[in-house]
């Protein structure tokens, strides 16, 4: 049990703080892992849409491959919402430990769907798991980390994500799309009973009068020589500082003003059409008639996006926040301009995902056609797409979500923060199959490639550096609109 200062407490110390981050690293992953299941769910439908196309009993049109791809979406749009309570009443912890059970769920309908029903059922349930854990896990470990970590550990979610997205693509080439499901129970198992062990958030603990086991969080985190019971009197003027939220607060700039950044950032990094292009990576190979086989070419592309958010986590503390959001954008505008004057000039295969005659296959998917140099320019540039958004849009977006928005208001408006996010992708992901079949693949990439260019005037002129700055600075930032500086009592 840690010790507050008192006159027994000797004037000089000769220990020097120290802080061990071995303990918070365990504490992050534990947490991460639902984000692996979240991009392991979330791009589930690209190498088993091609499955399905060949089951006699679950083979999908148009319309059924929209609502397959789209309905994970509404269920992350729910449990999003549902953070917004969640975060506030059962804390960041037990809010994620609370995901696995839709998860679990979901993908074991998924795995022994028989009508195309079930397999809607599951993926509406991954959706929810995959919403509560948007919204809690992006604020569970911005509120766990220390500053000169916080930008690195920040885009763990995101890189995670890639990397479980990456697991199903691999999986996908040798497993059976039913196999699959099974193997995404295994990260959502470990990571309940790893979270069993790791402590509760700090500033919820302080935010709900337990100040004590705030303390023995703080100390477990950091190490019993650290500094702790400095960070831990920094955070408590924070929370006594703001008292209880009330409508009336959202007036003030301190709540108004990165709730409103937050919100737009989410909105926009989702208008890129970022979910779309990962659930229809596979079926858009297949259109734009690649050389290589399209889950091979999807594996690739995931092995691009984990390396991308590995550089990103690396810069983020740094080259800044804002400078990578802008590098960022500007790589997704070249890349969106080169995949739309392509599709434009290139004749592609709207909407027919079905197997060509003379090609071969593996599991029923087919292989790709003859090697032809030209056909690399989509993939090439949906490479770039996946580069420029893991290293700005994608895990800067979740950070600065987490970092900027304040504490009294954190748990529900990162929640809605979720909630406009995933309908936002619902309606893209819905919309974009029948648009690419009404008039061609070139005419959603044209819509994001326009969205991209929004995306680094918003950067520019709206979105506070936060490198280097901790959580209460930040605040103190949007109170007064004058400096990162705590203001002391």
């Amino acid at each position: 049990m840690a010790h507050r200062p008192d006159e027994t407490t000797p004037l000089i110390n000769n220990q020097t703080p120290r802080i061990r981050n071995g303990r918070l690293f365990l504490a992050v992953f534990s947490a991460v892992l639902g984000n692996f299941n979240f991009g392991f769910a979330l791009v589930f439908p690209s190498p088993v849409i091609p499955y399905l196309q060949n089951d006699p009993q679950l083979k999908m049109d148009i319309q059924q491959i929209s609502w397959f791809g789209s309905i994970f979406t509404i269920g992350a749009a729910v449990g999003g919402l549902s953070a917004m309570v969640l975060n506030d009443r059962l804390g960041r912890k037990l809010s994620i430990m609370l995901s696995g059970m839709p998860s679990v769920l979901g993908l074991l309908v998924m795995g022994a769907a028989q009508n195309f029903g079930m397999l809607l059922c599951g993926r509406f349930l991954t959706g929810i798991a995959g919403g509560i854990t948007s919204g809690c896990i992006p604020v569970y470990v911005s509120e766990i980390s220390h500053p000169s970590v916080r930008g690195a550990l920040g885009s763990c979610p995101q890189i995670t994500a890639v990397f479980g997205s990456l697991a199903l693509y691999a999986f996908g080439l040798i497993l059976p799309w039913r196999w699959l499901a099974v193997a995404g129970e295994v990260p959502v198992v470990l990571m309940i009973v790893l979270l069993c062990f790791m402590p509760t958030s700090p500033r919820y603990l302080i935010m709900k009068g337990n100040k004590s086991k705030a303390v023995k969080s703080l100390e477990w985190l950091r190490g019993p020589n650290s500094d702790y019971l400095t960070e831990f009197d920094k955070i408590e003027r924070s929370v006594n500082s703001q008292g209880r939220t009330q409508w009336s607060d959202l007036k003030t700039p301190l709540y108004y003003k990165p709730i409103l950044i937050s919100v737009c950032m989410r909105f926009l990094q989702q208008m890129t059409g970022i979910t779309p292009i990962l659930v229809y990576l596979e079926p858009i190979f297949q259109m734009t008639a690649i050389s290589l086989k399209p889950s091979y070419d999807a594996a690739l592309v995931g092995v691009v996006r984990l390396i991308s958010v590995s550089i990103a986590a690396s810069l983020m503390d740094k080259a800044g926040r804002k400078a990578l959001l802008l590098t960022s954008g500007f790589l997704m505008y070249l890349a969106m301009l080169s995949m739309t004057m392509y599709t434009h000039r290139t004749p592609c295969n709207q909407g027919n995902l079905t197997l060509t005659e003379g090609t071969s296959s593996v599991h029923g998917v087919a292989e790709g056609p003859a090697f032809y140099p030209i056909t690399l320019i989509p993939l090439i540039s949906t490479m770039l797409i996946l580069f420029g958004y893991a290293i700005g849009w994608g895990p800067i977006t979740w950070l600065l979500m987490s970092e900027i928005l304040p504490l009294g208001a954190r748990g529900v408006a990162s929640g809605l923060c979720v909630g406009v996010s995933w309908i936002t992708a619902f309606a893209l992901t819905q919309l974009f199959m029948h648009v690419v079949k009404a008039y061609g693949l070139y005419v959603p990439f044209l819509f994001f490639c326009i969205i991209t260019v929004v995306n680094i005037i918003f950067t520019a002129k709206c979105v506070p550096e936060t490198k280097g700055r901790t959580l209460e600075e930040i605040e103190n930032y949007f109170k007064t609109g004058r400096s990162f500086t705590i203001l002391e009592p």
